[in-house]
């Protein structure tokens, strides 16, 4: 059986002069599906198998090629925006013909250039498209612990829970409100330290280090802010949590640590608004 969006090995059947025919050796349902004569291996005879991609060409009918593409059905994969239009976005997916990503597939603004996390999927007339709506083919039997450091994208954000990060293309991932500290966006790739493994697998993450290594770099940053502020910084204990996180970029409590142990150091004064190196 000729399976649409999935690699697989394919009898040859006949050989023409635009090409090679191809269809399943054990149960030949169906056309026959022409593979162009450009990718035809040297020396191939009929009845040799051949490993091909099944997909659509610009005329929607079933071809095959020797190209590997860069996602297949049930897998995700990150693809570049090689063009916008008003019904959708188009993909680089390894092929002459780009992947479609339907607008009511996305999730956010999809920009040109950009890359992001889409999965394969079949429509209703049959045809292959991309979807950024990757949760329910992302799993959470991943094998990382806490404190492990992970490498993912960011395929979907939301202000009330925080980012949702594909760790590896493939293990369901979240960094929690609380530790966004800066303005990411769907797509971006990270690097984070597994906090907690919860009970259903998925991971919480973070993008900051350890409590203590933190601090060390949190101490650099407020000093940096300081200085090139005159040697003052207009933050203190009263200083709301959105303040310290616009000028900052870290959370209250992060910035206390660090305030702490710059006092503690004699490197700063506590004054009426802020702080001051000493």
């Amino acid at each position: 059986m000729i399976e649409l969006g999935k690699i697989q090995e394919l009898e040859v059947v006949r050989k023409t002069e635009i090409g090679i025919y191809l269809n399943s050796k054990s149960d030949k349902i169906g056309p026959d599906i022409l593979l162009p004569i450009k990718q035809v291996p040297q020396d191939v005879q009929t009845g040799d198998e051949i490993e091909v991609f099944i997909y659509r060409d610009s005329e929607d009918r079933l071809i095959a090629t020797t190209k590997k593409p860069k996602i297949v059905l049930g897998e995700l994969g990150v693809l570049k925006v090689v063009e916008t239009t008003r019904i959708g976005a188009f993909l680089d997916w390894g092929l002459e013909k780009d992947l479609f990503l339907p607008f009511k597939e996305q999730i956010g603004k999809v920009e040109k250039g950009r890359e992001y996390l889409v999965g394969l999927y079949v429509d209703k007339s049959d045809r292959l498209c991309a979807t950024m709506k990757t949760n329910k083919i992302l799993t959470s039997k991943s094998p990382y612990k806490v404190n492990d450091k992970v490498q993912g994208i960011i395929y979907r954000i939301n202000k009330d829970m925080g980012a949702f990060v594909a760790v590896d293309n493939k293990y369901d991932s979240m960094i929690p409100k609380h530790e966004v500290y800066s303005s990411h966006r769907i797509g971006d790739k990270i690097e984070a330290r597994v906090t907690k493994v919860r009970e259903d697998g998925k991971l919480d993450l973070s993008i900051r280090e350890k409590a203590n290594v933190q601090t060390d770099e949190d101490v650099i940053q407020i000093l940096t802010k300081m200085i090139k502020n005159g040697g003052i910084l207009n933050l203190n204990d009263d200083s709301s949590p959105e303040e310290i996180k616009k000028q900052l970029n870290m959370s209250k409590g992060a910035f206390k640590r660090a305030v702490g142990r710059l006092l503690k150091e004699k490197k700063i004064q506590i004054i009426e608004k802020g702080i001051k190196l000493s």
